[in-house]
């Protein structure tokens, strides 16, 4: 049995009955794939169901001829396909190798509703070529670690089983058994970083290393040891420092060396599919600890902020600016003739939605109160009264510091003294909704009600109504 079809079988084997989905642009490396598997398919070497997919990036002039070759070559080896059409848009600080590759793997995930191997034809020569990128970019272990054998990606699961074949082996089997490829011209252009290597910098290095691409890959799988062992490492650490789900303990990341503190931020962040941070940023990052407990610095990383509060250190997303966002409603809009008639208000910023609707169930084990952090929070009540036909209500997210009565509080205070008590970090205090009557805040909703504006309450065991209807908010995040 040829080198690939061993590679191929024993990658399958481990995952009998699973669906397959071969990665299939038309390549030499995708044609010997599909070429392989269809053969031993029809030898009943594996049960395994198959679907190809080619993906149609429209990034060449060529792209149709190429799809039309993907489906003549599947309905010759009697394979269905899915082709798929992505539309990739240049973005600021992002190859367009970049782009395609990610397009291409949210397709190969997208053709199919059950969990499926995805299998692509990359092999060690590809192997190579990605540690090289990785050492320009000043990757770490990670980096140089390259390409997995198995990669888990979502509910699918992405097997790369020739990355101990050569492309030599590939193209030397897809002229044994006659095969056809479609080239794609861009391979040649060396503006690419991964074709300046594939092209400029690998002949040389061969030429004076015949097994470079060998060793190459040894280290690279040195690397993913290491990298291995630094996970470790880090689970560890994790559980000394973790606070909640999305914050770490100031107190024990102080503890950590440089090292280990670098080595658990980035651990940390990759379990939330983050991107990772520059060593700039780290060290920021860790200077940050030792800020002064009144301070509250921030610290960008990608699409993300590091936000220190008091004893924690809070990953959150970058939020968009939402102090300008007000919505407006009519006092007679929330009448007792309107009882249950709820109007949904869709938050800005993915804060979710509230439902408000007038309502008699206006019972004291409905009311909500003590302020609670909605970080993470299904649905959280308040029940108000109604307003009256004359006042106006919006909803909004500012205010000019209001002394306030809270519904859990004997003494009014400032609003912003109110939130602090209530341990409410900042950048969450500008993420709450402010319901006002007119220009009199009523509530914070999800958080507690203004004492004057409170619902009354019926009995629990009362059969009817015993109180005027209220207004009730459910603040669904």
């Amino acid at each position: 049995m040829h080198p690939i079809e061993q590679a191929l079988i024993f990658a399958i084997n481990k995952y009998p009955h699973t669906p397959l989905v071969i990665a299939y642009s038309g390549g030499v490396d995708s044609q010997v794939l599909l070429h392989t598997l269809a053969s031993l398919k029809q030898k009943s070497l594996f049960s395994n169901p198959i679907r190809v997919c080619h993906v149609n990036h429209g990034l060449s002039e060529n792209a149709e001829q190429w799809q039309a070759f993907a489906k003549q070559q599947c309905l010759h080896v009697s394979l269905p396909i899915t082709v798929c059409q992505v539309n990739i848009q240049a973005q600021a600080q992002q190859s367009l190798e970049a782009l395609a590759r990610e397009a291409r793997y949210q397709a190969l995930q997208s053709i199919s509703t059950e969990a499926s191997v995805i299998i692509t034809g990359h092999h060690c020569d590809d192997q190579a070529e990605t540690f090289l990128l990785a050492l320009k970019r000043g990757s770490g272990l990670k980096g140089l670690a390259a390409m997995a054998a198995e990669t888990k990606q979502g509910k699918n699961l992405l097997v790369r089983p020739l990355l101990n074949i050569s492309r030599a082996q590939i193209v030397d089997y897809a002229n044994a058994h006659d095969l056809t490829w479609v080239e794609d011209e861009s391979n040649k252009d060396t503006r690419f970083d991964r074709n300046f290597i594939r092209n400029e910098v690998m002949p040389t290095l061969t030429k004076r290393w015949l097994g470079i691409v060998t060793t190459i890959n040894r280290s690279s799988d040195h690397c993913r040891d290491g990298q291995l062992l630094l996970d470790e490492l880090a689970r560890e650490d994790l559980k000394v420092c973790q606070h909640e789900l999305d914050s770490l303990l100031v107190s024990e990341l102080s503890q950590l060396s440089v090292a280990r503190f670098n080595n658990l931020i980035r651990y940390f962040l990759a379990l939330r599919q983050c991107l990772m941070p520059s060593t700039e940023q780290l060290t920021q990052l860790q200077q940050q600890l030792n800020a002064n407990e009144d301070k509250n610095p921030a610290v960008k990383v990608g699409r993300h902020f590091f936000r220190r509060y008091k004893s924690a250190l809070y990953l959150t997303a970058d939020f968009d600016d939402i102090s300008d966002w007000q919505i407006e409603f009519e006092g007679d809009l929330f009448k007792e003739s309107s009882l249950n008639e709820k109007r949904l208000v869709e938050l800005p910023d993915n804060l979710g939605a509230l439902q408000i609707f007038a309502t008699h169930q206006a019972q004291s084990k409905n009311i909500e109160s003590k302020g609670v952090d909605n970080k993470g929070l299904d649905s959280k009540e308040s029940l108000l009264v109604l307003p009256t036909k004359a006042q106006k209500v919006t909803l909004r997210f500012s205010h000019d510091n209001p002394t306030c009565l809270p519904d859990y509080r004997h003494h009014s205070r400032s609003l912003k003294k109110v939130l602090q008590e209530l341990n409410i970090p900042p950048w969450q205090r500008k993420r709450m909704p402010f319901l006002y009557y007119d220009d009199v805040l009523v509530a914070v909703v999800g958080y507690f009600v203004c004492q004057a504006f409170m619902a009354k309450v019926s009995s629990p065991q009362a059969s009817l109504p015993q109180a005027p209807p209220s207004l009730k908010i459910i603040w669904t995040a």
